[in-house]
């Protein structure tokens, strides 16, 4: 480039992100400046009047800022959908998965895999608790041997030393249900000292939501590491109101110096399997066990009445609540309620047949539900709170394929169109932050969640007045509005609301001590 007489050439750029309002991720108020990327990285972020670049976004009247992080997902099989649409329309630059107690039993070959399809945004791992048990115990409704316990303490020790970033458990789903807290420690531990955090699905979110989440402070505790509370709620009409005793529990430990976070999705329902509903006791030993005590009509009868138990501790009287996602038996169930389902194929929708419809269901290898217990109280005092992060707890979803919860397409973008331009729950600053920087510390990924030079240019820009989400509970499969330019690692995965064909993505590994 020839520079007039005189003149001096500004600075030049890869990527030069134009005149948009910067809200770096830290909570600090948004100003009007341009970003400058180079090899990957944020270059600098100023006026930056004079730069050139070998490609300009212009970002006048949008935002600009990191792009977001999900720390809590399921999309381990991420190989197999490597473009991951749901996710990076709507601004997702980097996902965590391994979450709930069930990861890759080996994170290195996962890992290879991973790299090899060349993923659209960045990928890390936890390595699961549920894993490890049924790879050493099975689903056996026990506690560990010594041996056994080592054996999976070599395990979790072996993903941290592969990259993992931390461990999980699922303590509501077999076999972590079977675990004791000791066990637990001792695995939180293995993975402490390679530096992992401790991310958990509590053994209760509503009815003894306080009990769990001593127990998750307990663990942190004891392995000396930091704690992950996943998908805080109280799933439970009878206790919602229960969020402002676990808060003040989260902000105790706090004060005693525990690094204890949390994160949530924005919606009043859950997703999970159906054989949450049924007495961990009845799920033990594999398909063929279960239904052998599916089949015998007096233990049939002793499931039934403890069914009937766990809802109405709840505050529940039959299972209107709970809505089929994919069912793939009979698909033409899906998006229907139990009651639906049970009128449409045993003629009735009363409680006794509604749980002969998911004995049948559950005998012939269950599916992915939508639970409709939450309160948007408890939603909104939990998102205020100043270290809940947003992530969506989604899987991969394919598009059209069953009605999946809706916030794999929308949850990131939920917060910024329904809870900071529609209600004014919380600001976008503060939004963006429980999004950026609040995951990256939590997680340990030093060079992300910022928008500063030297940090990778994982960007986002989207339009703050029609950001939003339009995915729903009865069609969940529409990507959001106002995603206008997605960036991972410098490189542009979504144009002027489209996907490119880019896969930059990468995978993070733990850096283990």
């Amino acid at each position: 480039m020839r520079v007039p007489l005189g003149a001096q050439a500004g600075p030049s750029f890869d990527v030069l992100v134009r005149n948009g309002l910067v809200v770096d991720g830290t909570g600090a108020p948004g100003r009007v400046l341009s970003v400058g990327i180079r090899d990957g990285r944020v270059a600098e972020v100023g006026a930056l009047a004079s730069a050139t670049a070998a490609r300009t976004i212009d970002a006048t009247g949008l935002v600009v800022a990191p792009g977001f992080i999900d720390v809590h997902t399921h999309v381990d099989e991420i190989a197999s959908q490597p473009a991951i649409p749901h996710f990076v329309r709507m601004g997702v630059t980097t996902v965590v998965a391994g979450n709930c107690g069930g990861s890759a039993a080996d994170v290195a070959k996962a890992f290879a895999e991973i790299e090899a399809a060349h993923p659209a945004l960045n990928y890390a791992t936890l390595v699961g608790h549920n894993t490890v048990r049924r790879e050493v115990m099975g689903t056996a409704n026990r506690q560990a041997t010594a041996e056994e316990l080592r054996k999976m303490e070599a395990l979790v020790d072996r993903a941290m030393a592969d990259g993992a970033v931390g461990f999980s458990t699922g303590l509501q789903y077999v076999p972590g249900t079977y675990a004791e807290t000791a066990e637990i420690v001792a695995l939180a531990r293995a993975s402490a000292r390679r530096g992992g955090v401790y991310a958990t699905h509590m053994r209760n979110e509503g009815t003894t939501l306080e009990e769990a989440v001593a127990e998750a402070i307990d663990i942190a505790e004891q392995a000396q590491c930091p704690l992950e509370i996943s998908h805080l709620k109280v799933d439970a009409p009878s206790r919602w109101g229960a969020s402002a005793k676990a808060l003040e529990m989260i902000d105790a430990a706090r004060a005693r110096g525990l690094r204890v976070n949390a994160d949530q999705y924005l919606y009043d329902a859950a997703s999970s399997n159906l054989g949450i509903r049924f007495p961990s006791w009845a799920l033990e030993g594999g398909q063929e066990k279960i239904n052998d005590r599916l089949d015998d009509p007096a233990t049939w009868a002793k499931i039934r009445a403890e069914m009937r138990e766990l809802i109405r501790e709840r505050g529940l009287e039959d299972y209107t609540f709970a809505r089929i996602a994919e069912y793939r038996t009979d698909r033409s169930l899906n998006g229907l309620t139990i009651p639906q389902a049970s009128q449409k194929v045993l003629g009735a929708a009363d409680l006794a047949t509604q749980q002969e419809m998911m004995r049948r269901m559950l005998r012939a290898g269950g599916a992915s539900m939508v639970y409709h217990f939450m309160s948007d109280n408890d939603l909104h005092r939990i998102l205020r709170h100043p270290v809940v992060s947003i992530a969506s707890d989604s899987g991969l979803n394919t598009f059209g394929e069953g009605v999946p919860h809706p916030r794999g397409y929308g949850n990131a973008v939920r917060v910024l169109g329904r809870y900071v331009r529609e209600q004014k729950v919380i600001s976008l600053e503060e939004a963006v932050r429980k999004m950026t920087s609040l995951p990256a510390d939590q997680f340990g990924f030093a060079d992300r969640g910022r928008l500063a030079a030297g940090k990778a240019a994982d960007i986002v820009v989207f339009d703050a007045g029609t950001v939003g989400d339009r995915a729903t509970y009865a069609d969940p499969h529409q990507y959001p509005t106002g995603i206008v330019h997605v960036l991972v690692n410098g490189v542009p995965v979504v144009e002027r609301g489209e996907q490119t064909s880019a896969r930059p993505g990468r995978v993070l590994r733990h850096a283990a001590r």
